[in-house]
């Protein structure tokens, strides 16, 4: 049997770009997928002559490897991996596999929402000020393919929890974290405090010469923060006024921006992105830029006219006075409570999919105000219509797209809103989430 130096679990972008990397570093990797493999990344890996499997995970040829580098969306309890475990052989992330061979300047970004977003934005100033940066993680191309194949000085990561877990030696310069709320807790055996302390692993092997920029308004990171000493420098943000020297604060409707003794301003309504949510993640990417010693004009600008990311609050059709929302990005509670929130008109709203152990309790008083009519989009809707059946007096339930825009269509009124903001995963009917937002879409310029 041929032996291995690597075995990558999962044969998607990530795993495709690590085994290219891996390939370019002289190790000999197999890839392996338990499903289909996708033709565009079979082409890739036999032209690299790089040696794959689909349908399996072949356990005798895994463990004869030195490491495992597994995907994000395979789960860390898998038996096979215990094995690994037993007999000493490391499971890792993509992340800390291509940290390894990079000497860029690292912006790690994780928590429980925003994350796209801050990414997208943050890599938006580095690149407005001529910075040689990429942008990867959840998002973008693989973080490892760019190393193999043109490297950056800059790289600004949207990282999972679940890609969190797989990194142990590996260091941000720059950590953010956005916020913490329950999501994935089917991961994590449904304890919130192991959900946390995997959320704080960004931080980890940091010290006083990185920094660490996080939601001062932010509960379970404040209770975490207290009284823990964590080895970089703390630059908060909080929408409350100024209780710090350093970081980013609200006050009077003004945004003031604290770093390195220098400051500067904006006005809300000078933020492309609108909302409490998109305050949030306009302060964190702009103290990341700060520490960069970028323009404050720079990022005054970026913050201005940055365009918001498909599948998050994406304005689709204004239909006969109705207006429809794309929010398919919206995989949790939380995200859907911040899509809820900025709503200024009533709202039919789409919701369900994969329930991930969802409590849906803290949307009550925004359904009670807000929302006139709910169309559920899943398999399962029992939760669901149980949670606010007293709430509004519409609930109706299909298992496409194309039917509940339909639904949708009928029941809406001239001055409302149809808003697609599942606060679920998508994979009982869909691909992703970007496949129920474009199938949304569609069935919706098919009206």
């Amino acid at each position: 049997m041929k032996r291995f130096d690597i075995f990558i679990m999962g044969a998607g972008e990530s795993g495709t770009g690590a085994a290219v990397l891996a390939k370019k570093q002289g190790l000999c990797p197999m890839v392996s997928d338990k499903g289909t493999i996708k033709e565009k990344y079979k082409q890739i890996l036999t032209a690299e002559e790089i040696s794959f499997e689909e349908g399996r995970h072949s356990e005798a040829i895994m463990l004869q490897t030195q490491e495992i580098i597994k995907s994000p969306g395979i789960s860390d309890n898998l038996p096979l991996l215990a094995n690994a475990r037993k007999k000493g052989i490391p499971v890792i992330s993509e992340i800390e596999f291509a940290c390894r061979f990079t000497r860029a300047r690292l912006i790690f970004i994780t928590g429980s929402n925003g994350k796209t977003t801050t990414t997208l934005l943050t890599h938006h100033i580095l690149k407005s000020a001529g910075l040689n940066a990429g942008v990867a993680g959840n998002v973008g191309k693989s973080f490892a393919w760019q190393v193999a194949e043109r490297d950056h000085d800059y790289y600004v990561l949207e990282i999972s929890s679940f890609q969190l877990d797989g990194m142990f030696s590996s260091k941000a310069d720059i950590a953010i974290l956005l916020n913490i709320t329950p999501d994935h807790l089917d991961r994590y055996e449904h304890d919130f405090r192991k959900y946390t302390a995997s959320k704080f692993r960004v931080t980890s092997n940091q010290t006083s010469n990185d920094s660490f920029i996080y939601c001062h308004d932010d509960p379970v990171i404040r209770q975490f923060l207290s009284g823990k000493a964590i080895g970089p420098k703390r630059y908060p943000f909080t929408a409350k006024g100024k209780d710090f020297s350093e970081g980013a604060y609200l006050h009077d409707n003004q945004l003031f921006f604290s770093i390195k003794e220098k400051e500067f301003t904006m006005t809300l309504e000078e933020l492309a992105l609108q909302g409490r949510h998109n305050l949030y993640n306009s302060m964190a990417a702009g103290i990341a830029g700060r520490l960069l010693d970028i323009r404050k004009d720079t990022i005054k600008q970026c913050l201005s006219d940055f365009q918001n990311i498909e599948h998050r609050l994406e304005s689709v059709a204004s239909i006969h006075g109705v207006e429809y929302i794309n929010d398919s990005k919206a995989t949790n509670v939380n995200s859907t409570w911040y899509a809820l929130e900025s709503m200024h008109k009533q709202v039919i709203w789409i919701a369900g999919g994969l329930d991930k152990g969802n409590d849906y309790s803290s949307l009550l008083p925004l359904v009670s105000t807000k929302v006139r009519a709910i169309i559920c989009l899943g398999k399962d809707n029992e939760k669901i219509k149980k949670t606010f059946a007293d709430e509004v007096e519409t609930i109706e339930e299909y298992q496409s797209a194309d039917d509940v825009v339909k639904a949708a269509y009928r029941i809406a009124k001239r001055g409302e809103v149809v808003l697609l903001s599942p606060a679920c995963a998508s994979f009982d009917l869909f691909e992703n989430f970007e496949d129920r937002g474009n199938q949304f879409k569609k069935a919706i310029r098919n009206l």
